[in-house]
C-alpha cells in the first residue's frame, strides 16, 4: 500500500503542475497600435513618427468619425495570446498612460477569437468590452482629443495555428 501511494504521490506531484501551466499555453498573439489622427500636422511635433500604412489609412477613411487627413504611429506592441491568462500591451513603451488589458473568453476557432478586453488610459478604465475578432478585421477604437486630433487604438488579432506550450518559452 505504501509503495502504491507513493508511486500516486509522485505522479502526482509531475502531472499537476504540467497540468496547471496548460493555461499559459500562446494560443495566438494581440498586436496593439498606438494612432495620432488629425487634419493638420502643423507645429505638433510629430513628423519624427512614421506615416500610418496606406491600406490602413484607406481602412480608416471608410469610418466618418475616423476620417482624418493624418495618421501617424505612435507606437506598436505585440503581446502572446495566453490560453486562460491575462496580458497587457503598453503601444508607447515609454509611459504606462495607455495600456490594454486582454485575456481569451474561450478557445478560439480558425475563423474567430474572442476576448475579454479593457482600455486604460492615465490608470483609469474607459473601455471594458468583450470583442470577437478574426485575423482579417481588427479592432478600432477612436480615443482622447491630443494635439489638435485624436488618438485611435488598433487592436490586432494574429493566431497561431496550433498553441505553443509555456514550457518552451
Amino acid at each position: 500500500m505504501f509503495k502504491f501511494l507513493s508511486l500516486l504521490t509522485t505522479l502526482l506531484m509531475v502531472v499537476a503542475p504540467v497540468h496547471a501551466e496548460r493555461g499559459r499555453d500562446v494560443i495566438g498573439a494581440v498586436t496593439v497600435t498606438l494612432i495620432h489622427a488629425c487634419d493638420s500636422e502643423k507645429d505638433q511635433g510629430l513628423t519624427k513618427f512614421k506615416r500610418l500604412d496606406d491600406a490602413t489609412a484607406q481602412r480608416l477613411t471608410r469610418e466618418p468619425k475616423l476620417k482624418f487627413a493624418h495618421y501617424r504611429v505612435l507606437g506598436v506592441d505585440t503581446k502572446p495570446l495566453f490560453r486562460s491568462y491575462e496580458n497587457w500591451a503598453k503601444p508607447m513603451a515609454a509611459t504606462d498612460d495607455i495600456l490594454v488589458r486582454f485575456e481569451a473568453q474561450a478557445r478560439p476557432s480558425k475563423d474567430l477569437t474572442r476576448l475579454d478586453m479593457e482600455l486604460w488610459i492615465s490608470q483609469k478604465k474607459i473601455l471594458k468590452t468583450g470583442a470577437a475578432l478574426t485575423a482579417d478585421a481588427p479592432m478600432f477604437v477612436l480615443g482622447p482629443e491630443w494635439r489638435q486630433g485624436r488618438m485611435i487604438v488598433i487592436i490586432a488579432l494574429n493566431p497561431y495555428e496550433t498553441p505553443i506550450p509555456s514550457s518552451s518559452q
